[in-house]
């Protein structure tokens, strides 16, 4: 009878020892849900602001003429030259959206290089666009490479760069306007990953606050409360 006890004890002991840990099936499905919840909401952001008006139209991403220029172009509106400011701001917009789909294969790729350890941690992070800072540290400097040439040609197509360079590179030297927006090539590239990235943690935020209404389980099961 003791004999018995004792082999079913240790065999008992065997199924806790040698069973997988809980934990793993956890991991797992942290990685899985916060990879989906990534491609979810950068593809969507993508989507958005690479058609037609999705900078120009966007009351909150609109691109507008950086600092003093900013300034300026309101005296030259008052002067009759709205149409060139506005034809300005229009090409700047329209570059930044035209820059977007390249952003899909960035994506996609640090989607799939995402560990299972920065998983967890992100899901366990407090901050309701946690995944999406994160995503951008990785990505944003691959981003910006693609994004720059992508912009600058279509500001050239629009005969504007070498006016807006030639002004704001006066306007730098005078202490009017940053360097790095004296350059409208890279500062359309700066502010098209900022609206980008804004997008994707609006998404994510989304996401973190209704993963019933995504209509998947896995990321319900992730980052339901």
């Amino acid at each position: 009878m003791e004999r018995r006890a004792l082999i079913a004890a240790l065999g008992s002991l065997s199924a806790i020892v040698l069973a997988p840990p809980a934990q793993a099936l956890g991991e797992s499905d942290a990685a899985l849900g916060v990879r989906a919840a990534l491609e979810r909401g950068a593809l969507a952001a993508v989507a958005a602001l690479g058609q037609p008006g999705g900078f120009l139209d966007h009351p909150q991403l609109r691109i507008p003429l950086p600092g003093a220029l900013e300034k300026a172009a309101k005296l030259l509106k008052a002067t009759g030259q709205g149409r060139k400011v506005d034809a300005l701001v229009a090409a700047m917009n329209h570059a930044a959206e035209a820059a977007m789909p390249a952003a899909r294969d960035v994506f996609v790729q640090a989607v799939r290089r995402l560990s299972v350890e920065d998983a967890l941690q992100l899901v366990r992070g407090g901050a309701d666009d946690a995944v999406t800072r994160f995503f951008e540290g990785k990505t944003r400097a691959s981003l910006g490479e693609r994004f720059l040439p992508i912009v600058s040609r279509a500001t050239q197509k629009e005969q504007l760069a070498e006016k807006y360079n030639a002004v704001a590179a006066k306007a730098a030297g005078l202490g009017l306007l940053k360097e790095e927006d004296a350059s409208i090539e890279r500062y359309v590239t700066r502010k098209a990953l900022d609206g980008l990235y804004w997008r994707v943690g609006e998404e994510e935020k989304k996401i973190r606050q209704d993963p019933l209404g995504t209509g998947s389980a896995l990321l319900k099961k992730v980052f339901g409360r």
